[in-house]
């Protein structure tokens, strides 16, 4: 059994505490909408305008966050990210209470920031391990945030069931938020992504934007496509699942959330089991495989008249989406510069994740949700045939896609 030292195991214990608190957060919220709306009064329209506070914070931080950790390490982002997860989270839950439309859109707002900009800090730290270590971390980094999210659903389940004040349970959780953070934020490296200012020096032209200079690499624009296809494929699910199998495949309210629930924890056995494929088998295959998981789950779901059969697809389509975006930012990480290279693809699945929901929930008005769910299946289809970029890069030929040669 390999022994790291106990820095390590603090640091690697941190990022996970992190992740999983930030999956308890966001699954708290999410199933505690329908309460919220009706503390709000707040139309379908109206929902929507308050989720896009979410939305617009989400991408603020996602685009902020390589910034805010070249300046100052992943650290300082990560207390400045949770810090507005916390309070953005009470928010929700305060303001909701008081029927105050504006103080939960802005609640939202400081949830999607707080996870944006953190999320890729951690990504980042936790990349950094994985060299330091020459073991994979990412899947079961990921894997605590599926966790988080199994926890907070259940949780929210039962304390609807028992009709438990969702302002209190919101306030709840941050406060167990704020503890996570204030006492394992201390073991993270305030190093990890610092990048040393250099001086201008007269009539020198400005460098080109580290994150727009990472698109301008082959191997790095592949890998942002691919985790944009299995970002789809997981965020269309987590939205839109449980209206398919209502809706598409004929089945009741509680069954639909039940197949959801599977899908959750398909998606949190494959990250957890994902580090010895990986050892085995190497990124590319490994993503190759998953992509061709996922697409066949997705097929079925969309093309099977049976409900068993889509119910059983479902967890092929968790577990084949699950190692997406922890290996695709692992094989980000190798590269000249890994902070903006796991920024830069990383922003993609969240474009992904953002965009996904409202252009498929557009597509299901005209075609049908199973119809919608096509363009999810082309696109983690084509994705198959770029995962040769999650090989191992030269050093100093970040666009090689071959791996290194023994």
């Amino acid at each position: 059994m390999t022994h790291f030292p106990a820095d390590f195991r603090r640091r690697r214990i941190a990022i996970f505490a992190f992740m999983l608190m930030f999956g308890i957060g966001m699954s708290s919220w999410v199933v505690r909408t329908p309460a919220v709306r009706d503390l709000l009064a707040a139309s379908t329209a109206e929902m929507g305008l308050v989720l896009l506070g979410l939305s617009l914070g989400s991408m603020s931080g996602v685009l902020s966050s390589a910034a805010v950790v070249r300046r100052h390490g992943v650290r300082l982002t990560v207390s400045v990210g949770g810090s507005s997860f916390i309070a953005g989270v009470a928010m929700i839950g305060i303001f909701a209470g008081l029927s105050a439309f504006p103080g939960v859109f802005a609640g939202l707002a400081l949830v999607g920031f707080g996870i944006g900009v953190s999320e890729i800090a951690i990504n980042i730290e936790g990349a950094a391990l994985e060299t330091v270590s020459g073991t994979s971390i990412m899947p079961a980094l990921h894997g605590c945030f599926s966790l988080g999210t199994v926890v907070g659903a259940v949780s929210g389940i039962i304390l609807t069931a028992i009709d438990f004040s969702v302002t209190w349970q919101l306030i709840c959780v941050a406060l167990l938020a704020a503890g996570v953070l204030g006492f394992l934020t201390r073991f993270v490296s305030p190093e990890t992504g610092r990048v040393a200012r250099q001086p201008r020096t007269a009539g020198a032209r400005a460098p080109r934007a580290p994150r727009r200079a990472a698109w301008r690499e082959p191997r790095l624009l592949m890998l942002g496509m691919i985790i944009l296809a299995l970002a789809l494929a997981e965020g269309s699910a987590m939205d839109w699942l449980p209206l398919i199998m209502v809706d598409g495949h004929g089945l009741s309210a509680t069954l639909g959330s039940a197949i959801f629930a599977g899908f959750a924890a398909a998606m949190t056995i494959g990250r957890f089991l994902g580090a010895p494929l990986l050892k085995r088998f190497g990124n590319a295959a490994v993503l190759r495989a998953s992509t061709l998981v996922s697409a066949a789950g997705i097929a079925l779901v969309v093309f099977s008249d049976s409900p068993v059969v889509a119910g059983v697809a479902v967890l092929l389509w968790g577990v084949g989406a699950a190692l997406g975006f922890p290996v695709t930012l692992s094989a980000a990480a190798d590269s000249q510069d890994p902070t903006s290279s796991v920024a830069a693809v990383a922003t993609a699945g969240y474009v992904a994740f953002l965009v996904g929901p409202p252009l498929l929930g557009f597509l299901g008005e005209e075609f049908g949700l199973r119809g919608a769910m096509i363009l999810v299946l082309v696109v983690v289809a084509l994705a198959s045939l770029l995962t040769s970029a999650a090989r191992p890069a030269r050093r100093g030929e970040a666009s090689e896609l071959e791996p290194v040669s023994a």
